[in-house]
């Protein structure tokens, strides 16, 4: 397989995987190209690069700025804006998982905090049955919050650590 066909797989299998972290398929794909490229990259780079639109570039560049993943470059003697991909894989996984956490996560455990201030369920057996999933969903919630918080701020050897400690203890048993 030549260079350039395994960077094209490489983009689109990344740009499925975006999916599942809660991005669309161009954004990843812009992502993959920005963490395989040797060189910061244009919008024009990107356009010609995925085969795309502008708006699309600029709208997903930007995303992916706000997601924390791309960074904006200049070049001196250059009006282009340019952009890099962080490239280490960690801070990556850590700053998915802070963004998932923020964009996910803390809105539906602020939803159903409010739920359980609602008054009258005392008196009504559907609504303790209704309290009860809530409060199981909010209590799972607060645990993935626990965990992702955990995730973001751990040392990527701290973290690895601890997964082997579980791994082994559990093999010895």
């Amino acid at each position: 397989m030549e260079l350039k066909e395994a960077q094209e797989k490489f983009i689109q299998a990344w740009g499925m995987l975006g999916s599942s972290w809660g991005i669309n398929r161009t954004m990843a794909q812009i992502h993959a190209l920005l963490l395989i490229s040797t060189k910061p990259l244009s919008t024009e780079d990107i356009m010609k690069e995925l085969q795309i639109s502008r708006g699309n570039a600029n709208m997903n560049t930007r995303a992916l700025i706000d997601w924390g993943l791309v960074f904006k470059e200049y070049k001196s003697g250059e009006r282009k804006e340019f952009f890099s991909a962080e490239k280490e894989l960690w801070v990556i996984a850590k700053q998915v998982a802070a963004e998932r956490r923020k964009r996910e996560l803390e809105p539906l455990l602020r939803i159903l905090k409010q739920i359980k201030t609602t008054e009258g369920k005392e008196d009504n057996k559907e609504w303790q049955e209704f309290a009860e999933v809530v409060d199981g969903i909010e209590s799972f919630g607060n645990k993935a919050d626990s965990l992702l918080e955990m995730v973001v701020k751990a040392d990527e050897n701290w973290l690895f650590s601890k997964i082997l400690k579980t791994k082994t203890k559990k093999k010895g048993k």
